[in-house]
């Protein structure tokens, strides 16, 4: 009975540990994270996210890495140009992760790896270029270093994403060479901006003149239009008149004449009319003046033409 006991506890306490060795070798892998296992100090596999169980003794779990995107900020690096100026340039890099297993084996401490490896990476782009180029190229420079930094640290499980030049620090002596170059330059362009505002204060007062000259010209040719039309209109009014007038004078004359003709005094016409053109060659400058023998009879038919208008 004893011994049934004793069998009894043993299974139970066997039982017990079992529990807890299986309890103790759960692991949980968060979200963005992985673990590399090893079995006996040989790579196995590498746990993503969710619950994993691994052999007591046998496996071992190395610390979780991160698959999150990871932001190194690198002291500046003193480089030289190739014109031979030295300033210190500090670069940021974006990273991550890409395979843990080649992260945890391919290369001893891959941050302090990946920090020697951008610093001479940037030495060397950096000699390519002269002062001014490093001054005004920084996207060719963060896209040759990403480019190199990507193909170096792939067989290191790192993914460079981005890299970015932080601060370029020239030696005081550029700085002040450049402040001077700079505040000349936009000395140089005040200028530009006065002389162009002249120019074109100028040009608008010349295109105004222009304008006003325009403007008048054209008032003073309608001005002359109008003064021609009114010319012509008054012309034609006087004409006008004039022929009415003289229409006016020979209708009274055809009248006159008619009403003689009416009053069968034809003959008497014809020497009526003899003695006006007497009169108007009378009228004239003539020293001598030709007398018709038919003039001594006008009195005679004047004073007979009387009495018959007056009947």
């Amino acid at each position: 009975m004893d011994a049934s006991f004793g069998f009894f506890y043993v299974w139970i306490a066997l039982l017990l540990v079992a529990i807890i060795l299986i309890l103790t070798n759960i692991r949980i892998v968060q979200q963005s994270n992985a673990v590399v296992i090893e079995r006996l100090g040989t790579y196995l596999k590498t746990w993503t996210v969710g619950i994993h169980v691994k052999v007591p003794f046998i496996d071992s779990c190395l610390a979780p890495l991160s698959l999150k995107e990871k932001v190194l900020d690198f002291p500046p690096q003193p480089v030289i140009t190739r014109d031979n100026v030295t300033m210190k340039i500090d670069t940021v890099v974006y990273f991550q992760i890409s395979d843990p297993k080649l992260y945890t084996y391919g290369v001893e401490q891959p941050i302090n790896a990946l920090e020697n490896l951008s610093a001479t990476t940037l030495r060397n782009i950096i000699g390519e270029l002269e002062l001014d180029q490093t001054l005004t190229s920084r996207d060719v420079i963060n896209n040759k270093m990403r480019s190199i930094l990507d193909e170096a640290t792939d067989p290191w499980g790192i993914k460079v994403n981005r890299v970015e030049v932080k601060n370029i620090i020239p030696p005081d002596a550029i700085s002040d060479a450049l402040e001077k170059q700079m505040r000349a330059e936009r000395e140089r362009r005040e200028q530009i901006l006065i002389a162009e505002g002249h120019k074109q204060s100028a040009i608008l007062e010349a295109e105004g003149k222009k304008q006003a000259m325009i403007l008048e010209a054209e008032a003073e040719k309608a001005s002359m239009i109008l003064n021609a039309e009114a010319e012509k209109e008054a012309a034609i009014r006087k004409a006008e008149g004039e022929a009415k007038a003289i229409l006016e004078v020979q209708n009274a004359k055809a009248e006159g004449i008619k009403m003689l003709k009416d009053a069968q005094l034809d003959e008497a016409v014809i020497k009526l009319r003899s003695l006006e053109a007497f009169e108007k060659v009378a009228d004239g400058k003539s020293t001598k003046i030709i007398i018709p023998s038919e003039i001594q009879s006008m009195t005679g038919l004047v004073s007979s033409l009387s009495e018959t208008i007056k009947s």
